[in-house]
């Protein structure tokens, strides 16, 4: 079952003049959290905003023995719950339920690991990289952003000894374009017998494109969709993915549970 813990703010990094990195003070829902899953955090102490907004779990902060003490979300400010998170200040306290939802499924070397993220789709990569690193997995980050000033936390991947593959839209950084032009040409030079598998996070039309390269290459894929979430418990449906059952029937499943992590052939593009 998920917790529901005030968390006290730890630190507050601002990235740019609209994202920031927030570290809470969770020790038991870090030591639950897998890669993948998500927390619902409600922003304010007061009725405004009222529901709490989903978010990836970031990085999990441990101490210098490897205890879990908390984590932390990748934030963009855009509206009321994000705005009040881009101003939290160390000491506030903030409520968090979780973790929830499906986590990505580990791999193991020889195989090989590439991670697709677009904007803020790269939430939920670094607590994956970190696992996979620790896992010995050889790992790829596929990043794409409007500009080089949206590439953020490029030293924290490279440390992990991830391999980066960089697109902007404006070219200030990496090759010009979007990111699943160079995914597309890297798997097409792979070797049909080299193991990879492809994790995406990012806008709809980025992971229906990356999970098109991943079929074309015969390669399994798992995307992390974003859904608009009142609830992050299932009671709600406001989440809901449409996908392919074994019969070829077409149904529907919320993300909050059965995702947000899924398998890319199984949703109905």
């Amino acid at each position: 079952m998920p917790l529901d813990v005030a968390a006290a703010v730890v630190s507050n990094r601002a990235l740019s003049s609209d994202y920031n990195v927030l570290t809470l003070a969770a020790p038991a829902i870090a030591a639950l959290a897998r890669p993948g899953q998500f927390v619902m955090v409600k922003a304010g102490r007061h009725h405004d905003p009222l529901l709490r907004r989903p978010f990836s779990l970031f990085e999990i902060v441990r101490t210098a023995h490897g205890a879990p003490t908390g984590f932390s979300l990748l934030n963009k400010r855009i509206g009321p719950s994000t705005s009040l998170l881009y101003r939290a200040s160390p000491g506030d306290t903030i409520d968090v339920l979780g973790p929830l939802g499906t986590a990505f499924t580990l791999i193991d070397a020889p195989q090989a690991a590439w991670l697709v993220a677009g904007g803020v789709g790269l939430a939920p990569f670094a607590a994956l990289a970190e696992t996979l690193a620790a896992r010995r997995v050889s790992t790829t980050l596929f990043y794409g952003a409007r500009t080089a000033a949206e590439l953020f936390y490029l030293d924290f991947f490279e440390r992990l000894g991830v391999d980066l593959v960089l697109t902007t839209e404006d070219g200030s950084r990496g090759e010009r374009g979007r990111v699943v032009a160079p995914l597309d040409r890297r798997l097409a030079a792979r070797q049909a017998d080299d193991a990879v598998t492809v994790y995406a996070c990012g806008p709809e039309g980025m992971l229906h494109a990356v999970a098109a390269v991943a079929a074309r290459h015969a390669r399994p894929c798992e995307v992390s969709v974003e859904r608009i979430m009142g609830c992050g418990m299932g009671g709600c449906y406001s989440c809901v993915v449409p996908v392919r059952l074994p019969s070829g029937a077409a149904h529907h499943v919320r993300a909050c549970l059965e995702g947000p992590v899924l398998a890319s052939d199984r949703i109905v593009w």
